[in-house]
């Protein structure tokens, strides 16, 4: 599988959107983000990250909440689409005296070989990305065979009142704020060409732990 060229106006359009709205709540982010922190989301991450090993992919890095999680001496690389959002991130590089290559990107065109990663982290990012399979398909290409996936995510609520619900509000979260609020990520992880090997589930949150499948094809 190699790099998709030519993506389409259409998801150069979104995608520059995805940009805008990130860079304006760059400055914000963490403040807003803050209540989700305290209520799991900070034990989540540690969980996870603790777990990445040897070389390390963070896609949607951020303002670079993940940073502190990672076992010492991680050969780390963080991408993000949004500018400001980098710059956010590689200021708490410096505050925390880490060694990051942090570089803008996009995770539903990595400009990494395939096979490259050993582990790949995401947190609250494919509710976010433009095309959520396209960009774990992505993901799929640059790990390892034997390599892990590690994602916490928040997803569409099973029930029927409050899906309908979030499918209803998730235009106007999408315009204001940036994430989509009713994706269907673990079954978006499958179509990807991923298999989930572990999940935790708490209400909407997931915390999901997937490898490559071997039953599906290289190209798909």
């Amino acid at each position: 599988m190699t790099r998709r060229e030519n993506p389409g106006m259409e998801t150069d359009s979104t995608r520059q959107g995805v940009a805008q709205v990130y860079d304006r709540v760059a400055r914000f982010y963490d403040l807003m983000t803050a209540p989700m922190e305290l209520m799991g989301g900070r034990a989540s991450r540690s969980r996870l990250m603790a777990r990445a090993r040897g070389r390390v992919l963070e896609v949607g890095v951020g303002t670079g909440t993940n940073l502190r999680h990672y076992p010492a001496g991680a050969d780390l690389t963080g991408v993000d689409l949004s500018p400001r959002m980098l710059q956010q991130a590689r200021a708490r590089v410096e505050r925390l005296g880490l060694s990051v290559q942090l570089e803008q990107g996009d995770v539903e065109q990595l400009t990494f070989p395939d096979a490259s990663f050993d582990t790949v982290t995401a947190t609250c990012v494919f509710c976010s990305v433009g095309n959520p399979v396209q960009g774990l398909r992505e993901v799929r290409r640059v790990i390892k065979r034997d390599g892990h996936v590690l994602m916490y995510e928040h997803v569409r609520p099973q029930g029927r009142f409050l899906g309908a619900l979030f499918d209803l509000l998730s235009p106007i979260t999408r315009r204001l704020v940036g994430p989509s609020i009713n994706r269907r990520t673990e079954l978006n992880v499958k179509k990807a060409g991923l298999e989930i090997v572990e999940v935790r589930r708490e209400g909407i949150w997931r915390e999901i732990v997937a490898v490559p499948t071997t039953l599906v094809s290289p190209s798909a």
